[in-house]
C-alpha cells in the first residue's frame, strides 16, 4: 500500500471514529498532495508523497517558533498534535550516530574539501535522509564538517 494509499484508508478510519482533530490534519495533507499533481500534472510517487509531508511539518515546525515567540503556547500545542500525526507517515528518524556516519560517508566518497563540496554531499545524502531527519540539522552538521576539514 502506497503512502498515499494509507493516508485516504486513514482519512476514513478518521471519520468513522469522529476523531476530529486527526481527520482535519489527514485532509489538509492530502489536500495538500492532490494540489501538488494537478499543479504539476503528475501522479505523486512515494518519494514526493514524503517530500510532501516532510514540507509540511518544516512549516509547522516554523509556525511553532513564531506561536512560541509570540506568546500563543495554545496554537504551537495544535501545531505540535499536527506534526505528530503527520511524521507517522514519514520513516523512522535517523539516530545521531546514523546520521553521522552517512554524513561521513558522503563526505569521503566526494573527496571534497571546502564549502564549495556542499552542494554534492547535500545531493547525494538527500535521497538517503529525506524524511528520516530534519535537513536544516543536517546541512548545518555538514557545513560544520567542511568548516572543520578546511581549518584541519
Amino acid at each position: 500500500m502506497s503512502i498515499k494509499e494509507r493516508l485516504l484508508d486513514d482519512i476514513k478510519q478518521a471519520m468513522k471514529a469522529g476523531e476530529k482533530a486527526r481527520l482535519k490534519t489527514l485532509r489538509m495533507a492530502s489536500a495538500a498532495l492532490k494540489q501538488k499533481e494537478v499543479d504539476e500534472r503528475i501522479s505523486l510517487d512515494d518519494a514526493a508523497v514524503l517530500a510532501v509531508i516532510e514540507k509540511m511539518v518544516k512549516q509547522r515546525r516554523d509556525s511553532i517558533e513564531q506561536y512560541v515567540q509570540g506568546g500563543r503556547p495554545e496554537l504551537a500545542e495544535i501545531e505540535e498534535a499536527e506534526i505528530a500525526i503527520l511524521q507517522t507517515y514519514l520513516p523512522e528518524a535517523l539516530s545521531e550516530d546514523e546520521l553521522v556516519a552517512l554524513i561521513d560517508e558522503a563526505i569521503s566518497q566526494s573527496d571534497a574539501t571546502g564549502m564549495a563540496a556542499m552542494g554534492g554531499i547535500m545531493a547525494a545524502l538527500k535521497p538517503k535522509i529525506q524524511g528520516r531527519a530534519d535537513m536544516r540539522e543536517v546541512s548545518n552538521q555538514v557545513r560544520a564538517r567542511l568548516g572543520q576539514a578546511t581549518a584541519g
